[in-house]
């Protein structure tokens, strides 16, 4: 699209927007998502003055007016007087969008009120992207208040005339499965950032362990769990280091998490080192062998692309999109616990099942094992909080050769994602 005037306007309500980035993926993903597409269309975003639990303005913006942040890009900053009806409607007036995007589903001032606004005063096509928050994990954390608002959004027919921006399959049938099947949902993945940074690779010697995480303080991250996987390591030879780096989200949390540190041997040291800004988690990153991110769930996981991008190894838990990451030795996606699995096998016998540690990879891909009627359970040899142990004594023994090898399969996993020429046309679509 070459000249302005054919290009479509894009105005997205979302909480936060850069310069902020203490609310994580969400930051990224719109960050990503217009830099990705300016070329195509025009954005206007409408988004808070302050950033995730700031009261403070930013001081390198101006509020409650149009600001120019890149090519075909406005935004505007509004401080909490703003954040109303009237301003709402007097911007879909102004801006006269071809689209409204919503970004999350529980905010009022940024996703409820101006889906409200858009489907009354606006004949613009309303796609609401829902950011992992219909996933089963996260609707459990404070899940009382929002079983409740979904339950009365369905009802009402809130979302009706509305179209669904799922990130991936899985995502696809939350949306589904909580607020109906009848919801037209469109699948177009997160996109990444346009440039990956230099490659760089770090020292490594064996009995030598530099493990960063870069998210929250918080129980759907699943710090505690990762500190307690450190203290079941038993002796060792050598020394771990893990940083942390994020906002202390829940400070009953963060006590648990310092009983936990405090009782750790004394080759294993962990510190909270703040925060860190966007634009400097990559080089961050580099700074470490492996990300240790045992997270609950992930819609995306920006943080394990950055990871990937900068030639880094993750250590993660398999509820992200980020799977069968040590086949091509870009790092590990590990079960968070222990399950039992009910496998179907038409074509095996009783006794090739009752030898539960056979053949285990194909058990695994059915759903539900039938031999003469009868139904049987597997476990996976492989899941569970031991094989979290093993791996991290693997990363903690490995030498300068090996770890380059696997250095180098992340960076070839984060580019085989990143130059997938579909990612675009998805949105193409989805626009």
């Amino acid at each position: 699209m070459s000249q302005q005037t054919h290009r479509k306007k894009i105005l997205i309500f979302i909480d936060w927007f850069l310069p902020g980035y203490k609310a994580g993926g969400p930051v990224r993903s719109m960050a990503n998502m217009v830099a990705y597409l300016k070329e195509d269309y025009l954005f206007y975003i409408v988004t808070r003055n302050t950033d995730y639990t700031e009261t403070i303005p930013y001081k390198t913006v101006n509020s409650n007016c149009w600001e120019s942040f890149s090519e075909n890009v406005n935004v505007y900053y509004a401080d909490e007087a703003h954040q109303n009806k009237l301003t709402y409607k007097g911007i879909l007036n102004e801006v006269v969008p071809d689209i409204v995007y919503i970004n999350g589903v529980y905010s009022w001032k940024f996703s409820i009120l101006p889906l409200l606004v858009a489907k009354k005063a606006s004949s613009a096509k309303v796609i609401v992207a829902t950011r992992g928050m219909l996933a089963a994990s996260a609707i459990d954390v404070k899940g009382g208040k929002k079983k409740l608002f979904l339950k009365l959004a369905r009802m009402a027919g809130l979302y009706k005339r509305t179209i669904f921006h799922a990130t991936n399959e899985k995502e696809k049938q939350d949306i589904n499965r909580v607020l109906g099947q009848r919801l037209q949902v469109q699948v177009a993945d997160n996109l990444p950032k346009k440039v990956l940074p230099e490659f760089n690779s770090i020292e490594k010697h064996q009995g030598e362990l530099k493990l960063v995480s870069l998210a929250r303080i918080a129980p759907e991250k699943n710090t505690l769990f990762a500190l307690k996987k450190l203290s079941e390591l038993g002796s060792f030879q050598g020394h771990i280091s893990f940083d942390l780096y994020g906002q202390i989200y829940n400070e009953d949390y963060w006590h648990q998490c310092e009983d936990i540190i405090c009782r750790l041997p004394e080759n294993i040291r962990v510190e909270h080192k703040g925060t860190v800004d966007a634009e400097l988690v990559g080089a961050t990153i580099q700074k470490y062998h492996s990300l240790f991110m045992p997270t609950r769930g992930e819609n995306f996981g920006h943080v394990i692309l950055e990871s990937l991008s900068a030639g880094r190894p993750v250590l993660i838990s398999d509820q992200t999109p980020w799977r069968e990451l040590q086949e091509v030795k870009a790092g590990w996606d590990v079960s968070l616990e222990l399950k039992s699995r009910k496998v179907e096998l038409s074509t095996k016998t009783r006794e090739e099942v009752k030898g539960v540690g056979l053949k285990t990879e194909k058990v695994e891909k059915g759903t539900g094992l039938k031999v003469k009627g009868e139904t049987f359970e597997a476990r996976s040899p492989k899941t569970g909080s031991g094989e979290w142990c093993q791996v991290l004594r693997t990363l903690l023994e490995m030498e300068q050769e090996k770890f380059d090898a696997w250095c180098e399969g992340a960076r070839r996993r984060a580019e085989g994602f990143v130059n997938n020429p579909a990612l675009k046309e998805q949105y193409l679509e989805l626009f």
